[in-house]
């Protein structure tokens, strides 16, 4: 039976009630498995960025226990040997949890670091440059802020692109928010699944969901959070119970 409790002692940002599993969520396809990155995805709704940290290993761990099942690692202050390093670390985590792990920005150390993938910025590698090194079956993320950029993705060889941010972010810092309106758009337009970020917390979830939204990114709800386990769980049961209430998932479909 799921458990009420309050998350107000494992985030400082959240006091409301959450249902919980006590035993968190299993992945039937490991990262690696058969099937093109694109049906990796398909079922994946909940995708962790983080930056480098003391407890990455725990952290990252609990994390996917608690419901995420794609993990980037992003830190813009890593020299690249101790990038590949520290992506070597989170990819074994990840293998073992059965959850893709993507690295930011740089297909050369993703490739070196055994990653499933890469994300790259509109100032990055371009898709078809990191798909060049990594291969036909990596899985290659592009960040889009703007209806032009969303339609120049259309034509990339992409697995998936992200939205947003909705909201300005510290994760972005003077980037402007992008608005619900661009994520509701690029959401419905294109044929990669959109992965939205910016400001997702299990407040900002239902609106999200509303406006047609189904993958969201999160940073700072979950790095920020006293017991990641928990606040991840809190996290998959607003977008699963969002979900429901729009009465969207087809029959069958796994929760997040």
């Amino acid at each position: 039976m799921a458990v009420a409790s309050s998350l107000g002692d494992i985030h400082p940002q959240y006091n409301g009630p959450v249902t919980s599993s006590p035993t968190g969520r299993h992945f039937a396809q490991p990262a690696g498995a058969a099937g093109t990155p694109d049906q990796i995805l398909t079922d994946r709704r909940l995708y962790l960025c983080t930056p480098d940290r003391t407890d990455l290993e725990s952290f990252v761990a609990a994390s996917i226990r608690g419901g995420v099942d794609v993990v980037q690692l992003r830190d813009k202050h890593l020299d690249d040997r101790r990038l590949v390093d520290r992506g070597q670390l989170v990819g074994s985590i990840c293998r073992d949890l059965g959850v893709p792990f993507i690295m930011n920005d740089r297909p050369d150390l993703a490739l070196e670091a055994g990653a499933d993938g890469v994300h790259v910025g509109q100032d990055d590698a371009t898709p078809a440059s990191a798909r060049r090194i990594l291969g036909e079956d990596a899985i290659i993320g592009l960040s889009t802020h703007s209806v032009e950029q969303l339609e120049s993705s259309l034509g990339e060889p992409v697995t998936y692109i992200s939205a947003g941010p909705v909201v300005p972010t510290p994760t972005k810092p003077g980037r402007p928010g992008t608005g619900i309106d661009y994520a509701s758009y690029a959401t419905s337009v294109s044929s990669f699944p959109v992965f939205v970020t910016g400001g997702v917390t299990p407040r900002t979830v239902p609106g999200l969901v509303e406006s047609g939204v189904r993958r969201f990114v999160v940073v700072r709800w979950l790095t920020q959070a006293a017991d990641p386990q928990r606040a991840a769980r809190a996290l998959c049961q607003a977008i699963d119970d969002a979900i429901d209430r729009n009465a969207e998932r087809p029959a069958g479909a796994a929760g997040c």
